[in-house]
């Protein structure tokens, strides 16, 4: 019999390698420690990779000549002269590049990987190159993980995790187009798939630092960030808001690396995930000193800014609102100590500079709880024609809680002082019910599609008087701009619900009318009523005859 033909073998897909990495050290080191474990790899090879290409990029253009005008040289470039211009940390640092000890790269962990290279263990190779990055890279400091060298993790163990992180080739992917694919743009999709996948491995206490994709494309695009602005997000977890921010900019045919950029974050490992995250798209932002809360320890005091944005915890009590009893930023009024979600409201209000704009996840129960004076805290908000849009999120959209959520949409002086975003909607609240959009992505995880994203923005867009966006109208069961005074009727409640009614029949013509529908329901209802007596007198005649 002839031996049989090998298939040939199908390349592994990027997504499945880097998972793969992951479950290296399942059951060595918990979820939340091995997520900034093996992503200070990944970004490890990237900046060895991206510094990599700009070299190769750099011998070339000084043998060709191409590149002796620019350095101020002329005739042909000396091999010594050559070797001095690569090794230039400059070079790198002037074109966006992180420089990379020639001991602190890649290769040189490969190779004590491999077992070529004696000395060290490789945990203490891996710890001092990370040493030597943030040595030399001032934007770095206190960012990189430095826990290699741990007895947690064998040495064949680690050595498998970065043969493995080794197929990834950043440097040679093409994209649909067969546009080539910087290393930057690449491994930030790589970063984010990655921060995707340890939140679902984490579960609730993962999805702390990760929004989903959906949902802050929705906030970006409801907020319109322009080049020159300045944006903040007081609770960033990974910096997920900032990269989108920037992609959104950049899509719109923007620069965008105008724009400045201020987070805050309290934890530690999140902190540091983030500015590798920002580093890694090549994004410099202000993230503060060190991690913080901001409530108690504002990094940026004296900031303004255009744009606010935040998907802090839902529900907090502990906060410490105790403390901060006669804070100056509670213009509205003293948050309860019990619940922090109109304290975050508060702190971005503060935050905006006169005509600016804000963004916020918040759970439902703030649209119309009562407790603790949040009612007379949102009375003043609206009565202040502080706030432009209210829209209800679908349920199941986040990994870390069941809670329902909704987006508050704030203008500072909307239709008073400033008309720079909302456009002759003084005294009006747009409500969207968007509670039907979106599609199950898993048995407990629903998405918004493009269409769902692009249905709630361009009505918003519409409502503002944005240029270009068409005349707004309301459509009932999905919108409605509604007046200060119908808000007051309501008791100052901002459920959407409460305000767009119901679809009507005609748009689906299939459609059971609302009055049918509670007709047969009901019918059903005693039916099944009935069936449970019937079923209960039979098990009560069997348990007799026991």
């Amino acid at each position: 019999m002839p031996p049989r033909k090998k298939k040939d073998a199908k390349p592994k897909p990027l997504k499945a390698i880097l998972w793969e990495s992951a479950d290296q050290l399942r059951g060595t080191l918990d979820a939340a420690e091995y997520k900034h474990f093996v992503l200070g790899l990944v970004f490890l090879k990237y900046v060895s990779v991206a510094m990599a290409e700009k070299r190769a990029q750099l011998e070339e253009g000084l043998r060709d000549g191409s590149m002796l005008t620019s350095l101020g040289l002329e005739g042909t470039a000396s091999e010594e002269l050559i070797a001095q211009t690569v090794e230039d940390r400059r070079q790198y640092t002037g074109a966006g590049l992180f420089y990379v000890p020639p001991t602190a790269r890649w290769e040189v962990v490969m190779k004590r990987a491999r077992g070529t290279l004696e000395g060290q263990s490789l945990g203490e190779v891996i710890n001092d190159a990370m040493d030597a990055i943030e040595k030399v890279n001032p934007a770095l400091k206190d960012t990189l993980p430095q826990e290699y060298n741990s007895p947690r993790v064998n040495e064949t163990t680690l050595a498998g995790l970065v043969k493995l992180l080794d197929r990834l080739e950043f440097q040679s992917q093409v994209d649909e187009g067969g546009k080539r694919t910087g290393a930057r743009d690449l491994m930030g999709e790589v970063y984010e798939y990655f921060l995707a996948q340890f939140a679902l491995a984490e579960g609730r206490k993962g999805g702390e630092f990760f929004t989903p994709e959906s949902i802050v494309r929705l906030l970006v695009e409801m907020l319109e960030p322009q080049e020159g602005e300045r944006v903040l997000d007081p609770a960033c977890g990974s910096g997920g808001m900032f990269v989108q921010t920037e992609k959104f900019i950049e899509l719109h045919e923007g620069n965008r690396f105008n724009i400045s950029v201020y987070g805050q974050e309290r934890n530690l490992t999140t902190w540091r995930l983030a500015k590798m995250n920002l580093a890694i798209h090549g994004i410099e932002a202000n993230l503060g000193e060190e991690p913080a809360d901001s409530f108690h320890d504002d990094q940026h005091p004296e900031l303004k800014a255009d744009v606010v944005l935040a998907n802090p915890p839902f529900n907090i009590s502990n906060w410490g609102g105790e403390r901060l009893r006669m804070d100056p930023r509670w213009t509205y009024g003293v948050p309860p100590v019990g619940n922090a979600n109109f304290a975050w409201i508060q702190l971005m209000v503060n935050k905006l500079r006169p005509g600016g704009r804000a963004g916020i996840v918040l759970s439902n129960g703030s649209m119309n709880s009562k407790t603790s004076g949040e009612g007379d805290i949102r009375r003043r908000m609206v009565e202040d024609d502080l706030v432009a849009c209210m829209v209800a999120l679908p349920a199941q959209l986040f990994r870390s809680t069941q809670i329902p959520a909704c987006l508050w949409f704030l203008a500072e002086g909307k239709g008073k002082r400033h008309a720079e975003w909302v456009k002759g909607r003084a005294n009006e609240v747009l409500f969207i019910d968007a509670t039907r959009l979106g599609t199950m992505e898993s048995r407990t995880l629903r998405g918004l599609k493009e269409s769902d994203i692009e249905q709630i923005v361009s009505t918003f867009r519409a409502w503002r008087g944005a240029d270009g966006a068409g005349v707004y109208e309301d459509v009932p069961g999905f919108c409605r701009s509604a007046s200060v005074e119908e808000v007051r009727d309501n008791d100052f409640a901002l459920t959407p619900g409460q305000y767009v009614g119901v679809a009507e029949a005609a748009d689906e013509p299939d459609a059971e009318s609302a009055e049918a529908k509670v007709e047969r329901l009901t019918k059903e209802l005693f039916l099944h009523f009935e069936e449970a007596a019937r079923l209960e007198a039979i098990v009560r005649e069997q348990v007799e005859r026991l």
